[in-house]
């Protein structure tokens, strides 16, 4: 049988294992109450918490403190979840100036940093003035290009067109001289020092004539002229100086004694440049006289005049060149040495 038996003390001065009915293997060690101790504080971190988020030690063993403490650490973080919490705030009001220096930005300092990065009033007025200002220098670039270079193209296509019909009319007798209606092509002149062989058509008018490359007579209304075959007279031509073709763009570089030839289905008419009047007014219709004035000739003869705009650039003032009629050569006999030379 087995006899009673009295507890047996342990070396801690407490009760024996058997009096809580295990071995000594089996009792479990509980730290906290093996010896009175002052808990050590937990670390600090940048915030002023305590570390970590959780009140278990990397061992696995309950942090120190006791339980009490935890919970004060706990609410000094804002909470068991305070430092979650934390971050993602941080993440969610983001950091501007303070991300290069790793110091975060206050919810009020990042509203003042988002509204500080909006462009202002002036700033969006400036930006608005400026496409304006640009689109209007795209627009005005594209309108010189077109008068500058496309008008050009398109008249010199005009006008070779034109020209080439004449001389297939020429050819096949289909266009006998007369009367001819405006617009209508009946002569070609020939510039050989300026290198201009241009269509002549009947009228001065801008868009049935000039602006397609041609040259245009004054055949009609009060400001009429004659033809080059008439036995005396002044045969009056216009032409643009500057865009569309440009036929007359360098007349004033002609000097006394150069050629201008008129070639018709029948003729070549060679004329010899003799003055220029350098600037004169639109206005001035007696340059187109049968005696013009101011161009030195004194009785009737057979003349030419040449009347373009000037300064180049401009329709401000007219300039005018005049000729007087040398030869007169059937196409028969083959071209005048102007043309030839």
């Amino acid at each position: 049988m087995t006899a009673l038996r009295p507890e047996r003390e342990d070396s801690y001065g407490g009760a024996s294992y058997g009096s809580y009915g295990m071995s000594p293997h089996e009792a479990p060690i509980d730290e906290e109450t093996v010896a009175l101790r002052i808990p050590d504080p937990p670390p600090l971190t940048a915030s002023g918490g305590a570390s970590g988020a959780s009140s278990v030690t990397s061992a696995g063993r309950p942090a120190p403190g006791g339980r009490a403490a935890r919970r004060k650490a706990a609410r000094r973080r804002g909470g068991r979840h305070g430092g979650a919490r934390e971050a993602a705030q941080e993440l969610s009001e983001g950091v501007s100036a303070g991300a290069g220096s790793g110091v975060p930005l206050s919810r009020v300092e990042a509203r003042r940093q988002a509204r500080a990065s909006k462009p202002g009033a002036a700033v969006v007025a400036s930006r608005a003035i400026g496409e304006v200002f640009i689109t209007t220098g795209v627009l005005m670039l594209l309108f010189v290009t077109y008068q500058l270079w496309w008008t050009n193209v398109r008249a010199h296509a005009q006008a070779g067109k034109e020209a080439n019909t004449l001389q297939q009319d020429w050819a096949s007798g289909r266009r006998a001289p007369g009367t001819f209606e405006p617009g209508q092509g009946f002569a070609i002149l020939h510039i050989p020092k300026l290198d201009v062989v241009a269509p002549i058509a009947e009228g001065v008018s801008n868009k049935g004539v000039l602006d397609k490359g041609m040259v245009g007579h004054y055949g009609e209304g009060p400001l009429k002229t004659a033809m080059p075959d008439a036995k005396t007279g002044n045969f009056g031509l216009a032409a643009h100086r500057n865009t569309h073709g440009e036929p007359f763009r360098y007349i004033n570089r002609l000097k006394t004694g150069d050629a201008v030839v008129v070639e018709t289905q029948d003729t070549y008419f060679v004329y010899k440049m003799t003055s220029m009047l350098p600037v004169t007014a639109p206005s001035n219709t007696s340059v187109l006289d049968p005696v013009p004035k101011g161009s030195g000739f004194t009785k009737p003869g057979r003349y030419i005049t040449l009347t373009t705009c000037t300064p180049e650039f401009t329709s401000k003032y007219r300039l005018i060149v005049w000729g007087k009629m040398v030869e007169e050569r059937p196409r028969s006999k083959g071209k005048p040495d102007a043309l030839v030379e």
